[in-house]
């Protein structure tokens, strides 16, 4: 019998997959849990072969209890499920330790046949394109540390300007906030830019907002 885990905060999608998998002679589903602190309580008190994983939890990435599933239990492999076409989940999954990652829109019989392929020790994905998501894995990893770099060599002066515009501010209400000339605003905001390596506003907020530098309330 192979036991698995199903990790995913939406009970309208675990419940359902649960029970299909019930339904199959070979499978069993031994444990449940819809975020990162009930998946790690779970992972101390059961045996498992298989973990199917959710990227996107309330607590957190799906993606970081990857390498804790994998040590806890080193014969078990996971399963990802995104609801995300980027590219760079996929590649960061397989970086964690998965062995293959399945669009959650999928068919059930896809995640049910990916379980026993994986239980019989077959690749989920050939080694050419393993090797290619390493890369890229690699690849967004070094431009996520260039990119903290980059925020963290921004002045405090120009982290308010930052969150400033996160709030919606004009120049002029930037200036009024700051108490600052227009001209100052302006010269803060291209300053920033030239740092950040982006050429709008939005793509500044965009990646601040990535890495926790600005709140939007």
């Amino acid at each position: 019998m192979i036991s698995v885990m199903l990790i995913d905060d939406h009970a309208s999608f675990r419940q359902p997959l649960a029970f299909m998998i019930d339904r199959e002679p070979d499978l069993a589903v031994v444990a449940e849990a819809g975020t990162l602190a009930e998946a790690r309580a779970a992972l101390a008190d059961s045996e498992l072969d298989i973990a199917v994983v959710d990227i996107d939890l309330p607590d957190g990435s799906g993606l970081d209890l990857v390498p804790d599933i994998r040590r806890s239990h080193p014969g078990a492999g996971v399963i990802v499920l995104s609801a995300s076409a980027d590219p760079r989940h996929r590649a960061l999954a397989i970086e964690a330790g998965a062995a293959g990652v399945l669009p959650k829109s999928g068919a059930i019989a896809d995640v049910i046949a990916a379980m026993r392929r994986l239980w019989q020790g077959e690749a989920l994905i050939p080694p050419a394109e393993m090797i290619e998501l390493l890369r890229e894995a690699s690849r967004h990893r070094a431009h996520a540390h260039g990119t903290r770099q980059a925020l963290e060599r921004l002045t405090p002066r120009e982290r308010e300007v930052l969150q400033a515009l996160a709030d919606g501010l004009s120049d002029k209400d930037i200036a009024e906030r700051l108490h600052l000339g227009p001209k100052t605003v302006r010269t803060h905001m291209a300053n920033m830019l030239g740092k950040l390596g982006v050429d709008s506003r939005l793509q500044a907020l965009v990646l601040a907002a990535r890495h926790g530098v600005v709140r939007f309330d």
